[in-house]
Formats: structure tokens, C-alpha cells, sequence
């Protein structure tokens, strides 16, 4: 049997916590269930990361790293509406073969929301951070172009939403949006 090493094992937790926090959001996810999910204890876990917090801000971060790579590899060598094009598809396709990826993103901004509300700034500084990382990545593919920006991110968003809400892709709600998230049409509920 092959050991891990501590920075896979590392990997390992926070692709875990990815799954585990989308499903259950940060209250709502036991740093037993990701524990277990790894196949680690929990000691060994505090060991790796210092508490939920920092598992939770962890998996934020590789969950925004994860869409802005996407994002880059689709535009690869593309520019202008070519390059707007190729990322809405990657997107899509995103949506419908890691629908966990879309959950991340929706329970980061509610752990945002949420924190802020107790007066806790430091998730909030963090998923901004990463947020902002996307939107500048956006940004430069895009040619820069606020509007254009502006319009992709909303896009963005209105399709987690009427993903998350459970919306099947034929619903009038879907007319307008991205013809390739439209076609993948396979996102499953």
C-alpha cells in the first residue's frame, strides 16, 4: 500500500470538504463527515488544518482556483466573444458533470452572509478575495471590458441559482440564458 504524504493527504481533505460543505454548507457539515470521507481521524485532520474554519476557507479557495482554471484552459488562445464563448460552454459543462463545484460556490457566499451577520469579517475577506481573483481572471479574457464582465458574471450567477432552485433545463425561466447551458440541458436534479 502506497502512504500519502502529508501535502496529498492535505489535497485529499480539502477535496473532501468540497463535497461534504456542498451538501451541507458550514454548519451543517461535521468535520467528522469529512474526517471520514478521507478515511483520516479527527486529530489527524486538526493536524493538517487548524479547525473547520480553515478547512472550510481552504476548500473556498480550490473551489474559485478550480472555476478559474476552467475558465482559462477554455479561453486558451481565444480572445473577444470566441473566448466569451468557450467559457460559458466550459461552465455548463461544469454544472452538469460537477454540480458540487456550483453547491461550493453558493455555500460560500451564505457562510459569507452568515458570519458577517455573528460580526465574524474573516470569511467574508477570503471568499471576496477569491472572488475578486475570478473576476479579474473574467476580466482580462474578456478583453477587459466591463460590461462584457459584468454581463458574464450575472449570467454566472443566475445560472447557480436555477440550478440550485431545481429549475429542469426546459422551464421558460432558461430562455435567454447561455445556449450552451441551455443545450447541456443534462443538468441533473
Amino acid at each position: 500500500m502506497v502512504r500519502m504524504s502529508a501535502a496529498e493527504r492535505r489535497e485529499s481533505v480539502i477535496r473532501a470538504a468540497m463535497t461534504e460543505f456542498a451538501r451541507g454548507g458550514y454548519h451543517g457539515t461535521s468535520t467528522e463527515a469529512i474526517a471520514r470521507r478521507v478515511g483520516v481521524s479527527q486529530p489527524y485532520l486538526f493536524r493538517l488544518f487548524p479547525g473547520k474554519k480553515a478547512i472550510f476557507l481552504a476548500a473556498s479557495e480550490r473551489c474559485v482556483e478550480d472555476i478559474i482554471r476552467t475558465f482559462e484552459e477554455a479561453a486558451d488562445g481565444l480572445e473577444g466573444e470566441e473566448a466569451h464563448q468557450a467559457m460559458g460552454h466550459a461552465y455548463g459543462k461544469v454544472i452538469v458533470e460537477q454540480p458540487e463545484r456550483l453547491m461550493m460556490q453558493m455555500q460560500m457566499y451564505l457562510a459569507v452572509a452568515a458570519a458577517e451577520q455573528e460580526g465574524d469579517r474573516e470569511f467574508g475577506e477570503a471568499v471576496r478575495a477569491g472572488w475578486t481573483r475570478l473576476w479579474d481572471s473574467l476580466h482580462l479574457r474578456l478583453g477587459a471590458d466591463i460590461e462584457q464582465t459584468t454581463v458574464f458574471m450575472a449570467y454566472g450567477m443566475l445560472i447557480n441559482c436555477l440550478v440550485a432552485m431545481g429549475f429542469p433545463p426546459e422551464h421558460r425561466v432558461w430562455q435567454g440564458v447561455y445556449p450552451e447551458v441551455r443545450a447541456a440541458g443534462q443538468v441533473e436534479r
